[in-house]
């Protein structure tokens, strides 16, 4: 997908509670409804991935105005079953293939 003008990709880490086992954090993000609730609706999975012994990870594409409702999403979902960290990102790739199409 083409990022849109006014849109940000953004990188959740979702650090597992390591004071909890999975089964302890998935009833906690189950009974605060985070599967329901995250990613918020309208908002694309860019990608999503287990860092084992770490937690998942989740980049989002955010149109700009929403990025209240995905902080929203994860302060009323995910804490207490994850600690989380946030990075705004971008695409390199179209950067690195211009450049490495300039040196052939």
């Amino acid at each position: 997908m083409v990022e849109q003008k006014d849109e940000i990709l953004l990188t959740i880490f979702l650090k597992h509670d390591q004071t909890k086992n999975l089964g302890e954090i998935n009833a906690k993000l189950d009974e605060a409804g985070f599967w329901k609730k995250f990613p918020p609706e309208g908002i694309e999975v860019a990608s999503w991935y287990v860092m084992m012994g770490i937690g998942q990870v989740v980049t989002l594409r955010v149109p700009a105005g929403r990025l209240r409702d995905v902080n929203l999403a994860i302060e009323q979902s995910a804490w207490g079953g994850f600690s989380t960290e946030f990075y705004p990102t971008y695409d390199f790739r179209p950067v690195w293939e211009n450049i490495k199409a300039k040196q052939a």
